[in-house]
């Protein structure tokens, strides 16, 4: 079973990033997906879950800016991040929402002028 997260970068306060996980083993492709951020010296947070048949849930600070997708046919989960703020920056991680495990290496979105 393996995570791998990209599509991370800098971009301007405003801007746009779509993150793609690829989550390989059938655990990960029926139970329901999330994406996680961690923050210098803060603790990992969910922010977006989804369900395998396409309900969704966010954070409130991430509301109405982020959309979670995923693809099960290509164990690809998708994360639409628009109207990025500076206090979006942080590692993104993909990962279950129960009992999360085998952490990929995360990818970095840093929003700055």
């Amino acid at each position: 079973v393996q995570l791998v997260e990209s599509g991370g970068g800098l971009v301007q306060p405003g801007g746009s990033l779509r993150l793609s996980c690829a989550a390989s083993g059938r655990i990960f492709s029926i139970n329901p997906m999330g994406w996680y951020r961690q923050a210098p010296g803060k603790q990992r947070e969910l922010v977006a879950t989804i369900i395998r048949g396409g309900s969704t849930n966010y954070v409130d600070s991430v509301k109405g800016r982020f959309t979670i997708s995923r693809d099960n046919a290509k164990d690809m989960v998708y994360l639409q991040m628009n109207n990025l703020k500076p206090e979006d920056t942080a590692v993104y991680y993909c990962n279950l929402v129960i009992s999360p495990r085998n952490w990929g290496q995360g990818t970095q979105v840093t929003v700055s002028s």
